[in-house]
């Protein structure tokens, strides 16, 4: 136990700043990295969101300075994710087949991002379709309820796939989108005290906002899109592999 208490912090920070770097909060991840310590969910769950709440605000604040965000990218979504993400938090999932259908599902854009299966889509960005976009942000936010994730992590891919948004609009978006679906998910949740966190909680926070602030700095400052496209393929795979193997 002695060991967990120093891997895991070191685990979440590295998380933190793997996905900060594309724009998410990272709470696939760190589910992934509690759940390989059997911590139980129902502990988790509140300091995850609260942790995607802030690492992706420092990730959206990073990426808007750098002239990333584009309000018309996000609103769509928004919509109808939020009201969603409501109601999907407000679900309990009973089995592990809907994870594993949505790590399946990540192969795909997987192998499109990481360049592996070769892209056929415009170059050139697109508009939004606003009837497509309200369709996906209500399933996504659904999504994103369920599995008490932002959802930035599947709208990624959407965007960047469909040429709606260069891989840093993507990430500047996502990350808006991740803060705003998480506070759906507490408020459906129920608002924890900070009473109710222990030392080991403010440990995790503490280390996945280190390292969550320094990958929104990289991510939006210094790597370039191919990059953060890459490291959006590295993302997805971590994602897939938790939702398949340790859901």
């Amino acid at each position: 136990m002695d060991t967990a208490i120093i891997i895991i912090p070191i685990l979440l920070l590295i998380v933190g700043f793997l996905y900060a770097s594309v724009g998410h909060g990272g709470a696939s991840g760190y589910i992934a990295v509690l759940s390989l310590f059997s911590i139980a969910a129902n502990t988790y769950k509140p300091v995850i969101l609260i942790i995607n709440i802030i690492v992706a605000g420092i990730g959206f604040i990073s990426f808007n300075r750098a002239g990333y965000f584009k309000w018309k990218l996000c609103w769509p979504f928004l919509i109808t994710s939020l009201p969603f993400a409501f109601l999907g938090s407000k679900l309990v999932l009973q089995d592990n087949i809907h994870n594993l259908l949505l790590g399946l599902a990540f192969i795909f854009p997987i192998l499109r991002l990481s360049g592996i299966l070769p892209s056929k889509s415009k170059q050139t960005i697109q508009a939004i379709p606003l009837l497509a976009a309200v369709f996906i942000g209500a399933i996504l936010g659904f999504a994103a309820g369920m599995l008490n994730i932002g959802g930035g992590i599947f709208l990624s891919p959407v965007l960047i796939l469909f040429s709606w948004a260069t891989a840093k609009e993507s990430a500047a978006v996502s990350s808006l989108f991740i803060v705003l679906n998480s506070i759906m998910g507490l408020l459906a949740a129920g608002l924890p005290s900070l009473a109710s966190f222990n030392t080991n909680m403010y440990l995790w926070m503490f280390a996945a906002v280190i390292g969550g602030a320094t990958g929104a700095y990289f991510g939006s400052n210094k790597f370039q899109q191919n990059t953060v496209r890459y490291m959006l393929a590295a993302v997805l795979t971590i994602a897939s592999v938790k939702l398949i193997f340790f859901a």
